[in-house]
Formats: structure tokens, C-alpha cells, sequence
């Protein structure tokens, strides 16, 4: 936790003009301190690799210090939280990303520790389509309780945080304006219930409005903290396009879910994909292979306990299949139970979500 005096100096290197956040990183390492970054003298902080004079012209604390006044007492009396990058609570993957915020502020009950956080992001004109896929993504995944990350927009945004509360996860909204307004203005009805869920990131300040141009900053925080982003429908232009690009930037992986050649709202997405910038999506089977991620045995076992009698006739089939085999590949499952390799992957992801079955490695499974 920063000290109160740096504290000040560190909302005070946010507010010099020209300084982004990665140079403000690197004055902060070379000199050891924010407060330190206003009191070296310029000819040395010159001698940093990358720092040049243009980056240093408005380094001066009678130019802000009345402006952080203010905002201290905000942050104090609104009791917000805020997270410096050199804090161990400070999101990981985060860390590692060269522009991610010196320090950005939160509320609500977040907790990233041990976590899956991935980011699902899209249109605000989502179609039906769109909206049941969303839907059906996180409400498959929840078992393995990752963390839904989004900017709590109309459309994909606001289904992905809906639904994340919905199935007990924790969702974070990433915001691009300070605290004391709510955009859009109809999702307001939604915030207590993220607040308990996870909660609100932002690295605007309490009297930085809604502005069209801080989306850009806003989602290099989604893309940076997130193993991966996920878009659901994207026109030819969106916003979600550049939260990937930013993705990729990052070397995050990137998911999109295709759709028809005709559907305007499925063009972004089918050019992320023809040109390798995202990985098809089609299900949630399609993450937990990519990402290797793996369902906890111990939960696997009550789970498996809990939710046998729960298995559909399709996936007792392949239960029995694989108790006789002990262990086989995806192909021959999909030949021997009739089952199409495209349907069975859900199926099978269903199966080992509900502790029944795990994959080996091979594209192979057998029962747990």
C-alpha cells in the first residue's frame, strides 16, 4: 500500500502532459519513488533510455497538486480502492504489459488471486444469435470459475456481466470514466450486483467524464489483464476489433465466434479469423483446449458424485464407451458413438465439466 505523500505524487505523474504510462514507469524505476521523479533534476532523468525532453517540458507539481488535492480527498471519503503496479494484488498478466496504468482505482469485492480471467467483448447491436451464445460461453465455463471481464456496454458487454452474476462468478467492468457517473446511464441498476460479484476498474479520475476517446485506454486494461479475449459478433469496425489487436499485441490468445459471410455483425469477427488473429470458436471446449485449462479432481469427484445421474443419454453412451475402453481419441468416440465430431466436442466438454470424464493429452479422454 502507497503512502499517503506517494500517493500524491503518483496521481500527480498521471496528470503531467506527454508522460504515458510507460515512461512513467521507467522514471519511477530509475529513481525509486514518484515523489523522488519530481525532485531529481531533469539532466539525469534524461540519461533514461526512451525518456526525452518532450516527456519531461510539464514535469512540474505546482501545475497539478491543487487537482490531486482533490482527488485525494475523493479517493479518502469515497473510500475507493486503488491498486499501484508495484503492489503484489496488482493484476498479474497486467504486470507484464508495458503501457498498463501506474495505478488504477477499484470498488466492490475483487479478488484475482488463482484466477481464470478472460474478456469477453463485442457488438452493442448483438443479435439473438449472439446473445444465446454469450449466454451458453460463460454458463459452460462457470465449473471451472473463471472470471468474466468486459466493459459494461450495451449488447455483448452487459450479457457477459448478466450472465457471469447469474452463474455465481465474479465479473469485473472496466470503465472509461471516474466514479461518479455511470454509462451508460441504464445499466446503473446493474451495479450493486457486480459490486458483489467483483466489482468496477478504472484508472479515470472522479471528475473525468464519459469521452469517446478514452475507450482506447479503457481497453488495453481488459485486454492486459485477461489470458485471453473472447468476441462474440463484431461489425467490419468495432471497438471489440481493437480490444483484440491489443490482445494480440500482448501475445494473449484471441477467440472469435464465426458466423455467415451475409451477417454485418459477423464480419469483424470472420477477418480476425481468416487472417490468424483469432483462434474459430465454436464452443467452450474449444478455451479449456486452448488454454489448458483443467477442472480441479477433488471438485471433479463431488461433481461426479453430484451430477451422474444428470448425464444425458448421449453423454451416458460415451461414459460407457469409455469405462470398456479406458481411454480413447476423440475421432474413434465421435465414429464408434455415431456422434459428430462437431457436437461431440460440447458433449465432451459438458462431461468432463460435470466430473466424469478428463482429457489426456493426444485429444484422447477416458472416465475419471
Amino acid at each position: 500500500m502507497l503512502s499517503q505523500n506517494e500517493l500524491r505524487y503518483t496521481l500527480a505523474l498521471q496528470r503531467v502532459p506527454n508522460l504515458g504510462d510507460a515512461s512513467a514507469k521507467k522514471l519511477i524505476q530509475y529513481v525509486g519513488s514518484a515523489e523522488g521523479v519530481f525532485k531529481e533534476k531533469k539532466s539525469n532523468l534524461l540519461k533514461i533510455e526512451g525518456i526525452g525532453a518532450s516527456k519531461l517540458e510539464y514535469l512540474s507539481e505546482v501545475t497539478v497538486m491543487d487537482e490531486v488535492e482533490q482527488e485525494l480527498h475523493f479517493i479518502h471519503h469515497n473510500k475507493i480502492d486503488y491498486c499501484y503496479f508495484q503492489d503484489i494484488h496488482y493484476p498479474e498478466r497486467l504486470k507484464h504489459c508495458i503501457d498498463g496504468p501506474i495505478l488504477f482505482f477499484q470498488q466492490g469485492n475483487i479478488d484475482l488471486k488463482n484466477k481464470h480471467i478472460i474478456s469477453v467483448v463485442g457488438t452493442r447491436q448483438v443479435t439473438t444469435h449472439g446473445k444465446a451464445f454469450c449466454e451458453k460461453l460463460v454458463e459452460d465455463l462457470a465449473p471451472l470459475n473463471p472470471v468474466i471481464v468486459s466493459g459494461f456496454a450495451y449488447g455483448v458487454d452487459i450479457i457477459a456481466h448478466k450472465t457471469a452474476i447469474e452463474q455465481g462468478l465474479q465479473t469485473i467492468a472496466c470503465m472509461a470514466h471516474g466514479f461518479t457517473e455511470v454509462y451508460p446511464k441504464t445499466h446503473k441498476k446493474y451495479v450493486s450486483a457486480i459490486e458483489k460479484n467483483g466489482g468496477f476498474i478504472s484508472e479515470f479520475w472522479s471528475n473525468d467524464s464519459f469521452d469517446r476517446t478514452n475507450f482506447l485506454k479503457r481497453n488495453r486494461i481488459i485486454a492486459g489483464m485477461s489470458e485471453a479475449t473472447i468476441v462474440i459478433e463484431s461489425a467490419e469496425k468495432g471497438g471489440s476489433l481493437v480490444t483484440a489487436d491489443i490482445a494480440n499485441s500482448y501475445s494473449r490468445e484471441v477467440f472469435a465466434v464465426p458466423g455467415r459471410t451475409t451477417d454485418s455483425q459477423s464480419e469483424g469477427c470472420n477477418h480476425l479469423i481468416k487472417t490468424q488473429q483469432a483462434h474459430l470458436l465454436e464452443s467452450a471446449a474449444d478455451i479449456v483446449y486452448m488454454l489448458g485449462w483443467k477442472l480441479d479432481k477433488q471438485k471433479a469427484i463431488v461433481q461426479q458424485m453430484q451430477l451422474f445421474v444428470e448425464l444425458t443419454e448421449e453423454e451416458k453412451i460415451i461414459w460407457e464407451y469409455l469405462k470398456e475402453k479406458d481411454k480413447e481419441l476423440m475421432d474413434t468416440i465421435s465414429i464408434d458413438c455415431k456422434i459428430p465430431t462437431y457436437k461431440l466436442a460440447s458433449i465432451l466438454l459438458a462431461m468432463e465439466l460435470k466430473g466424469v470424464i478428463q482429457p489426456l493429452p493426444g485429444k484422447l479422454f477416458q472416465v475419471v
